[in-house]
């Protein structure tokens, strides 16, 4: 049986269930945002014991289907007051399906100061009280070790870092993957929610489970063959990411003036050379000992856009250095140095903050003044008295809306609160469409443009023009929704956009899995479901169309180099969400 966990962390107990009838055929975003919607209360404060944290693995995530091991983790956002999904790489999803778990959801809140750390195994669930030497601003990495030594290294792991034990709004929650390092579900303020819970980690031991069942198991390895070879044959996703990572996009961007910098005040930057993917590469390449240029963030990950970056001795610094953290840091806050940006990196990581919220909110608070533009080894101390947390980290955390407010800021760079990443929607308008109506505040993932405006991979729009954006960005909100679902990385997009074989062959994998028939019509239709219900969760929580909208200064502030600004008018960004 498919089964469905509630933990009750009033009264600390649990129960196992078959997964409603509701919820039958979903997984990943589409089960966590309809069961938000379906049970959380639109109006409630996201730290109350009204909100509910779930954690779904994709249709495909336990399989051998490449790049399937993506989790997703729902809630109300106490950033944004918006319904929030979080994606995840790490080891927890294709555990969880595994042993047959559809989905757990933590509700209620328990009395007292005690934190507990839950167990889910294959005889059901424990809750104990948590170590206190994991407690009280311990970093993810030290807990991850303690935790290691208790339930043994095999396990999954979730934690609340110690901003997640504080309840800051830029917490994140951490993920540890294969080799014990971590990942993260990292935006809208999640690791706020596990720590209002009073939960301080989620250990997953899948010992005694089998292999997820699979109805036609030659039809699936056909078309995860297929599947792999799209992937694998892509300039992007077989490529220039396994070589260069996410950031191949600094040099990329820059040229196209659409890489904000100084507090999106410019599209380009000068020092572009010192941050870049290529000079990353390099870097690793040269000083060897624990680096890798390619790396996985979950088992079965074929592109391997992640990396380890070590010290000049050689020595592991941090993993899965994004593009939007060297961007928001390198660029946004101008920091030129790769490994002051890279021990900021380890930090936020050690801390549990989103790295694209911190990073902006940075350089929000550089322009207003309480931070020194450029200076790295100021902004290491502040991230790490996130830990304590002092009034000047407090403030960092509570992410780049509140800075501008403390700050008496106009240009603050956020969307329902939540901060703009990284790509100027000036010089690149499909992706401001995707930051001005998606549902999850401003986010790039939620559907990305940057793919048809920058890279051309699945379209060819100018990325100046308004000419296709907003079909487009209809489109790519769909899809990426879809895709959200499966327990596929948003990077299989680059292998299936220009491949109608590797398309098919990921509604080949479903329908050989739980033996249906859906077609492309049928995705496509999963994919509105699920933006529909959190558009409706939104509209019960008093957001409108008014609310999709970008900063006001970026309708009169033109962007160099193409001094452009963000000219759609609110009839035409309303017309995004019409399906």
């Amino acid at each position: 049986m498919q089964k469905f966990i509630r933990i009750d962390m009033t009264t600390l107990q649990s129960t196992v269930t078959e997964v409603p009838k509701e919820y039958v055929g979903l997984g990943g975003r589409a089960f966590t945002s309809n069961f938000v919607n379906n049970e959380v209360k639109p109006t409630c404060h996201p730290l109350g014991k009204n909100n509910k944290l779930v954690f779904s693995p994709g249709l495909l995530s336990g399989t051998s289907a490449p790049n399937s091991g993506r989790m997703s983790v729902g809630a109300k956002s106490p950033l944004t007051g918006t319904i929030k999904e979080c994606n995840t790489g790490g080891s927890s999803s294709q555990m969880l399906a595994k042993m047959g778990i559809k989905a757990f959801v933590i509700e209620g809140m328990p009395e007292g100061d005690d934190f507990y750390i839950i167990k889910i195994d294959m005889q059901g669930v424990t809750i104990e009280k948590a170590p206190s030497e994991i407690l009280g601003g311990c970093g993810n990495y030290e807990a991850i070790r303690i935790l290691n030594e208790k339930y043994g290294n095999h396990v999954g792991m979730a934690l609340a870092g110690p901003a997640g034990e504080y309840r800051l709004p830029s917490a994140n929650i951490s993920f540890k993957d294969p080799d014990g390092n971590i990942r993260s579900a990292g935006r809208g303020g999640l690791g706020a929610v596990l720590g209002s819970k009073k939960v301080k980690a989620i250990i997953i031991d899948e010992t005694g489970a089998e292999k997820v069942p699979v109805a036609d198991p030659e039809a699936f390895k056909a078309a995860a063959k297929v599947f792999a070879k799209a992937l694998l044959d892509h300039p992007v996703s077989g490529q220039g990411l396994a070589a260069y990572g996410t950031d191949v996009l600094v040099n990329i961007l820059n040229e196209a003036g659409g890489l904000p910098a100084h507090n999106f005040t410019a599209g380009r930057i000068d020092h572009n050379d010192k941050i870049s993917g290529e000079t990353l590469n390099a870097t690793i390449s040269e000083r060897g000992g624990d680096g890798k240029v390619s790396h996985g963030c979950h088992k079965g990950c074929i592109i391997k856009c992640s990396q380890w970056y070590p010290d000049k001795q050689g020595k592991y610094i941090t993993s899965g250095f994004e593009y939007e953290t060297i961007w928001g840091l390198g660029a946004d806050a101008g920091i030129e140095d790769l490994d002051a940006i890279a021990y900021i990196d380890r930090a936020m990581d050690d801390i549990g903050v989103d790295s694209i919220e911190t990073a902006v909110a940075v350089a929000t608070a550089m322009e207003g003044g309480l931070i020194p533009w450029g200076d790295g080894k100021a902004v290491l101390e502040i991230v790490k008295d996130m830990a304590k947390p002092t009034p000047l980290a407090r403030i960092i955390a509570g992410g780049a809306g509140i800075v501008g407010k403390v700050c008496g800021l106009y240009r603050t760079p956020v969307v329902k609160n939540q901060a703009i990443p990284a790509y100027d929607p000036r010089s690149v308008k499909g992706i401001g469409l995707t930051y001005a109506t998606t549902p999850m505040g401003a986010d790039h993932t939620a559907g990305y443009c940057i793919s048809g405006n920058i890279l051309k991979v699945g379209a060819n729009l100018d990325p100046l023009k308004k000419d296709g954006q907003i079909e487009y960005a209809r489109a790519m909100q769909i899809g990426t929704a879809a895709v959200d679902s499966t327990g596929m990385c948003l990077f299989v997009y680059f292998g299936i956009a220009d491949s109608p074989e590797g398309y098919q062959a990921l509604i080949d994998m479903i329908n050989a899995q739980y033996g249906i028939h859906l077609t492309s019509d049928d995705v496509d239709e999963l994919g509105k479901s699920v933006l529909r219900v959190e558009l409706e969760f939104n509209r019960k929580a008093g957001f409108t169309n008014a609310h999709d909208r970008l900063p006001e200064f970026m309708e009169y502030e033109p962007l160099a180099p193409h001094n452009v600004v963000w000219d759609f008018t609110p009839e035409e960004i309303d017309e995004v969400m019409k399906f």
